[in-house]
């Protein structure tokens, strides 16, 4: 009698999750990456994977490697396609509603293809993403990141990532896309959900999550297309919606891959930037010294701590990397927080330094043709937050426990108590 799917699933994922702490406490690197515990510091098992060598075989089927020339030269190489993160995980995670499949952002969009598909669909949405297009939204950018603080500074403490970090970007990606009237609080919540299932869902619980949100996204994105076909405006979702090219799902797929890392990658990157400045208070000092400083600590947050930890590649033949063969499709893990610290390219690399004369040299926002298309987006909207935040809060102190996020291929904050410093303000009819 066959297993009901539910349950086989459900078996599945604890066999999964048995496995990789077997293995984990065997000293498999892999395992020791994918076991960590929700707020455990990363770093020190990237380390012990650059002490092993520069690419390192896994018995869970993977290499991984932390050297930034290897994964340099693997982001660029044409041979070796991304593959998704949660391909890993021992169960399908594809959701279907209604005999349809539901689309995913990340593993139905062009940002796991290769050309000629890649460079197809990624050519309608350049335009919006370049240096002169991304000038028009500076001052937009900026007048969000005060609305934004205007609505926190009342308050002698907040939460870092839902009141601002969240917002700013959620808000700043739905005026670019044309999303008219957008509900913060469920991209917020569509965005985690999907990031958190990066690196593959836990449990049944996490699983009937990213199926609901995918839906929700889904019907979502189908009836702003629909309203965006009869009311065009200046946005990318009309561009889109008016190329006749495009079939329907990679229209959904794209649009919901913009808008999730149009905002997603920003999110962790202001809470670490945040968490790294309270951390090290002669950048705090230049930074209220200098608010033009803040370019160059978001520059150091993305090589120093930055939001996307790792990615996967594959070969699509048969290929010798590093002394070692790798079958056609074997997956190899680029560390790129790893690679941002390598020694043999950052002096000093545990220190965070912004201004550094190299740190741009980092991969943060990986490299080659799938190098992110809103990395300069990223850059003005975290250098802006930083900007602001401190320039109303000098005295910004953390108030509490920082939560991380679960997922181990986004690393950030999911929530993050602070204290303005500021003393809570007096009624007026006060006695």
């Amino acid at each position: 009698m066959a297993m009901p799917s539910a349950l086989r699933t459900a078996s599945l994922l604890l066999l999964g999750r048995t496995a990789v702490r077997v293995q984990a406490v065997l000293g498999d690197p892999a395992a020791r990456l994918f076991g960590l515990d929700q707020g455990e510091d990363p770093y020190p098992v990237f380390e012990s994977v650059r002490a092993k060598g520069v690419l390192v075989p896994s018995r869970m089927g993977l290499h991984l490697t932390a050297s930034h020339e290897l994964c340099s030269r693997l982001l660029r190489d044409p041979a070796f396609g991304v593959v998704p993160a949660g391909a890993l995980s021992p169960v399908d995670t594809t959701a279907h509603v209604g005999g349809r499949r539901l689309m995913n952002p990340v593993e139905d969009s062009f940002l796991v293809l290769n050309p000629p598909d890649h460079t197809r669909l990624r050519r309608l949405v350049a335009p919006w993403f370049t240096p002169r297009g991304l000038r028009r939204q500076a001052d937009m950018i900026e007048r969000v990141v005060e609305e934004h603080l205007d609505q926190v500074a009342a308050r002698p403490t907040f939460d870092l990532v839902r009141d601002f970090a969240a917002r700013v970007p959620v808000r700043v990606i739905t005026d670019l896309l044309g999303v008219p009237g957008a509900d913060q609080a469920a991209f917020a919540r569509w965005g985690s959900v999907l990031v958190n299932a990066l690196d593959g869902v836990r449990d049944m619980a996490e699983m009937r999550a990213l199926h609901t949100g995918l839906r929700e996204f889904e019907e979502f994105l189908d009836g702003l297309i629909a309203h965006r076909r009869r009311t065009p405006g200046d946005d990318v979702v009309s561009a889109l919606a008016a190329e006749p090219e495009l079939t329907r799902e990679d229209l959904i797929a794209t649009t919901e891959l913009l808008l999730v890392a149009g905002f997603e990658t920003t999110v962790n990157l202001i809470g670490n930037a945040v968490l790294a400045v309270l951390g090290h208070p002669e950048v705090r000092e230049r930074l209220l010294d200098s608010p033009d400083h803040a370019e160059a600590v978001v520059e150091e947050t993305l090589r120093f701590d930055p939001p996307v930890q790792y990615t996967v590649r594959a070969p699509s033949e048969a290929v010798e990397v590093a002394g070692t063969r790798l079958p056609r499709g074997t997956p190899v893990m680029l560390m790129l927080a790893a690679a941002n610290r390598d020694p043999a390219v950052f002096a000093d690399p545990h220190r965070f330094a912004p201004g550094r004369p190299d740190g741009r040299e980092h991969l943060a926002f990986s490299s080659g043709i799938h190098y992110c298309l809103g990395a300069g987006l990223a850059r003005m909207e975290a250098a802006a937050a930083l900007r602001g935040l401190f320039r109303r809060f000098p005295d910004l102190r953390a108030a509490g426990r920082v939560h991380r996020r679960p997922s181990r291929v986004i690393r950030g904050a999911a929530r993050l108590p602070v204290s303005t410093g500021l003393r809570r303000p007096i009624r007026q009819n006060a006695r």
